[in-house]
């Protein structure tokens, strides 16, 4: 009489059940309808604010619906703003959005290069270099930043010069910048001899991908006379709401002396800046 062949029992693993749907074998790739972990939001956004912020916004939020919404609320990135210190200068101002806020605070750093001549003429294009000649030199009278000690000086002819900057590989997306459009803050500071009248310009330009210009600022050209009182001024302004397509920026400033003196009395400048910054300030 044939005997029969003994069967071997499965062990059933702790807290495992049988499923059709799913095996070893298979990819699991979890749906925005199916949470792979569920938790009070509270705790997982507590969670989220222990991850970096890239790691949130790119793999986080596609994990899942409950994953998507804690990431995109409002909550979360206004209270990350409040425990890294970004905030508003005004309270009263709220921003629309806080994670482009909390993005663009931590982002933000002067965009130019080599502003305060540190490293002579690095980074610079040279783009007129007439009389005598660009020069770095020692501040005559003490800059508003007091780390500033060297300025960039002109003289007798026009002495221009310019920076590109590159907002992609700064950082700065094109869908990024085509959907935010964050402001754009310039920054330039200027000063005279006090002996010497001169002239001073400025001209910034937001480029396509083609480097073509979509929107520029240039004032007119600012004469200031001899026997002035040699401190620093302040030139601003702040591009807003210039429509997609920005990749490039385009920054040139300089001047002359008025005098055509030889040598270098012509206008100062130093510690210039271009910032991509929150509108609510």
């Amino acid at each position: 009489m044939p005997s029969k062949k003994p069967t071997r029992k499965k062990r059933k693993i702790m807290g495992a059940s049988p499923s059709s749907s799913f095996s070893v074998q298979s990819d699991f790739t979890p749906s925005m309808d199916s949470p792979v972990y569920t938790a009070p939001l509270e705790i997982l956004e507590e969670i989220f604010h222990n991850l970096p912020c890239e790691e949130v916004v790119r793999h986080c939020r596609l994990v899942c619906r409950q994953w998507k919404e804690v990431a995109d609320s409002e909550s979360l990135w206004s209270e990350r703003c409040r425990r890294e210190g970004y905030l508003p200068r005004n309270a009263s101002m709220v921003p629309n959005d806080w994670r482009e806020f909390y993005f663009l605070c931590k982002k933000r750093r002067n965009l130019l290069k080599n502003t305060k001549g540190e490293e002579q003429f690095k980074y610079w294009e040279l783009v007129s270099n007439g009389g005598d000649r660009w020069k770095v030199e020692e501040c005559m009278s003490q800059h508003p930043n007091e780390a500033v000690r060297k300025n960039f000086v002109t003289s007798f002819g026009l002495c221009l010069k310019s920076q590109l900057i590159d907002l992609k590989s700064e950082g700065y997306y094109p869908a990024f910048m085509d959907l935010y459009q964050p402001a754009i803050k310039i920054l330039d500071w200027y000063a005279a001899r006090w002996d010497c009248a001169c002239e001073y310009t400025i001209k910034v330009e937001l480029l396509n991908q083609k480097k073509k210009s979509i929107q520029t600022f240039k004032p007119k050209t600012i004469h200031i006379e001899q026997w002035n009182d040699q401190q620093w001024h302040q030139m601003t302004h702040v591009f807003k709401n210039y429509g997609p397509g920005v990749r490039y920026i385009n920054f040139v400033h300089g001047g002359k002396d008025s005098q055509f003196w030889s040598g270098w009395y012509g206008v100062r400048m130093a510690d210039s800046s271009v910032e991509i910054c929150p509108d609510v300030e």
